[in-house]
């Protein structure tokens, strides 16, 4: 029996009613704008749903990664820059992200080894070195 009242469409049994319109490109643009806006925690129910249509997609994976770090979920950050690293070993903002995602959870062994690495594949990015400085000096003050 239905308890919609008259002209209310009848839920399908199938439908994911929480479902965002549109597709993954929208989702993934989406988020992307909700990121640069500042609203990390919208943007990440966005990415989560275009990850999990395109697990194998770096791009969507890596806005996952800043959407999870903006949003102060470090661990979930860090996995999703590691699973890009483990692919593309070569891809510095991956490793600065994973740096900085471990940094923000106190391990700034690892952080300090991601961050130079990344900071060696990109010389002269600002933003690497002084992340990198942070923690090793960080790093430092805690021996």
């Amino acid at each position: 029996m239905s308890v919609q009242g008259p002209g209310r469409p009848d839920d399908s049994p199938g439908e994911d009613l929480a479902a965002p319109a549109g597709g993954v490109y929208e989702w993934y643009t989406r988020g992307l704008e909700l990121l640069r806006a500042g609203s990390a925690g919208a943007a990440l129910q966005l990415l989560t749903r275009a990850a999990e249509a395109e697990p194998g997609s770096h791009s969507i994976r890596e806005a996952l990664g800043r959407a999870q770090f903006g949003a102060r979920q470090f661990g979930a950050a860090a996995e999703s820059f590691q699973s890009i690293v483990e692919e593309e070993p070569a891809e510095d903002y991956a490793r600065f992200g994973l740096g900085l995602s471990l940094s923000r959870m106190g391990d700034f062994e690892g952080a300090v080894q991601q961050l130079a690495l990344a900071a060696a594949m990109r010389p002269g990015n600002k933003d690497y070195e002084r992340e990198l400085r942070h923690a090793r000096a960080t790093l430092e003050a805690r021996r």
